[in-house]
C-alpha cells in the first residue's frame, strides 16, 4: 500500500541535524548546552504519525498515524502517560485529526477520502463518511463549536457542520493539496494555503473563493494571524515566512529569511508578536514578527521533519510529532524561560502596518496559474448545503 503524501519530502536538508546548524556560525555550542531544552515526556507511537491534537480541557492528546490507526493517550503531570484508545480508523493513512464537540469524540481525515467521529470513551465510530472529497484528504481544522474544514490534494476546500451533519461550503480555491487552514471569526473569512504557491481567502458568508495571492515560487505549507488580525504569516517550502496585510494579498509585504533553507513545515501562534515554528531540520524555534527575527531556537525533535505543534489545554506543554514516531512533550516554562528575557514589547513597524488598510473586499480576481499545472483554474465555491449528501452516515 502507498503511504505517500504531497509535502513529505525528506530532501538532503532534512537530514540536516542541530551539529550542521552550529557549525554554520549560527548558534554556538555553548549556546546548545545552556537552551536547548531537553523534552519533558516522550510517548512511541510505534509508526509515522501525520497529525497530533490536544483535547480542549482534559489531559488528553490524540495521534493520527500513516497506518490509519488513531491513538488516543492520557498524559500527566508526572511524565508519566497511558494509551486509552487505539482505533483502525481509515483503510489508508490517517492525514488529519481534531477533537470536537467540547472534546467529547475525535474527527479524523483520511487518504481514502473518508472523514470518521470517534467516541473518545469507547472507540466506537460514531458515524462515518466514505467520499468526502474527490480526492485524499490533507488537512482538516476546528472553524466554530460546530464546523470544520477539511482541504483535499486538488485544492478543494469544504466547511462542515458535525451537528447538522452537512456540507456548508465548498471552495476550488488552489490547484494543489490544501496545507494548512486558519479562521477568522470576526469576518468569516476561512484562509488557506497550499502546494501551489498561493494564499487562499473564502467567504463563508457570501460562499466564494475572495481573493488568491499571486504565485509564489515555492509551496506554502504552515499559516497564522498575528498583530492582532493585521499579518497573516505563512511558511514556505524554502525557509522563507511570507508576511501578508490584511486586505492586501495579491504579494507579501515583506519576507523573513532567518530560518532557510528549511522548509517551515508547521506554525504555532504564541502570542501576537512570537510564532513557534518547526521545521524539516528537526529544530522548533521560537520567532519575533515585526521586528522579524529568530528569538532562539526552543528544541530540536530530532533531525526530520517536524509534522505539527500544539498547545496543551493548559498550554503547560508544547507537543511536536516527527518522522521518528515519537510524540514528544516541552515543558513551556523551561522552553520560555530565557526567552521572556528578550521578549520585550516592540513597536517598531506598526506604524507601516496602519498604512496598509483594514478593507477586506480586495483582490477579487484570483489569478491564472504561473506554474502551468493540471489543476483548473480558481473558480467561486459553490453551496452545497442543501443538495449535499448526509455529512455522516450513521453507523
Amino acid at each position: 500500500m502507498n503511504f505517500s503524501l504531497p509535502a513529505c519530502k525528506v530532501s538532503a536538508s532534512a537530514l540536516c541535524s542541530l551539529p550542521r546548524l552550529l557549525n554554520s556560525g549560527l548558534v554556538s555550542w555553548s549556546w546548545r548546552k545552556e537552551h536547548i531544552a531537553e523534552s519533558e515526556m516522550e510517548i512511541d507511537l510505534g509508526e509515522m504519525p501525520f497529525n497530533m491534537a490536544f483535547h480542549p480541557s482534559d489531559h488528553l492528546v490524540a495521534a493520527a498515524l500513516i497506518t490509519g490507526d488513531l491513538h488516543l493517550y492520557r498524559y500527566g503531570a508526572d511524565s508519566t502517560s497511558q494509551k486509552l484508545l487505539e482505533v483502525k480508523a481509515h483503510s489508508e493513512s490517517c492525514r488529519a485529526v481534531r477533537f470536537i464537540n467540547g472534546g467529547q469524540a475525535i474527527i479524523t481525515g483520511s487518504k481514502d477520502r473518508s472523514i470518521l467521529a470517534t467516541d473518545i470513551e469507547t472507540g466506537t465510530a460514531i458515524a462515518r463518511l466514505e467520499d468526502a472529497h474527490e480526492d485524499a484528504i490533507y488537512s482538516l481544522i476546528n472553524v466554530t463549536e460546530s464546523t470544520i474544514a477539511t482541504g483535499d490534494d486538488q485544492g478543494c476546500m469544504k466547511v462542515w457542520d458535525t451537528r447538522q451533519r452537512t456540507c456548508c461550503n465548498s471552495f476550488t480555491a488552489h490547484e494543489d493539496y490544501v496545507s494548512d487552514m486558519t479562521y477568522v471569526p470576526d469576518s468569516g473569512k476561512l484562509l488557506g494555503t497550499s502546494g501551489d504557491g498561493t494564499l487562499s481567502v473564502c467567504n463563508l458568508r457570501s460562499n466564494k473563493v475572495q481573493t488568491r495571492s499571486e504565485f509564489s515560487e515555492e509551496e506554502l505549507l504552515s499559516v497564522v494571524i498575528m498583530k492582532n488580525g493585521r499579518k497573516v504569516i505563512c511558511g514556505s517550502q524554502d525557509g522563507t515566512l511570507l508576511l501578508y496585510s490584511w486586505g492586501f494579498f495579491k504579494d507579501c509585504s515583506d519576507r523573513f529569511v532567518g530560518l532557510a533553507p528549511n522548509s517551515i513545515d508547521c506554525l504555532l501562534k504564541l502570542d501576537e508578536d512570537r510564532v513557534i515554528a518547526g521545521c524539516e531540520n528537526g529544530l522548533i524555534s521560537v520567532v519575533g514578527i515585526l521586528p522579524n527575527r529568530v528569538i532562539q531556537p526552543l528544541a530540536e525533535h530530532s533531525e526530520y521533519p517536524i509534522e505539527r505543534l500544539g498547545f496543551s489545554h493548559d498550554r503547560k506543554f508544547l507537543g511536536s510529532i516527527s518522522h521518528d514516531q515519537m510524540l514528544k512533550f516541552w515543558d513551556m516554562d523551561e522552553l520560555l524561560q530565557s526567552d521572556d528575557a528578550n521578549n520585550t514589547q516592540e513597536d517598531q513597524g506598526d506604524a507601516s502596518e496602519d498604512d496598509d488598510g483594514e478593507g477586506m473586499d480586495v483582490d477579487m480576481n484570483p489569478p491564472k496559474s504561473k506554474k502551468g499545472t493540471k489543476r483548473k483554474n480558481v473558480q467561486n465555491g459553490s453551496s452545497s448545503g442543501n443538495t449535499s449528501a448526509a455529512f455522516f452516515s450513521d453507523m
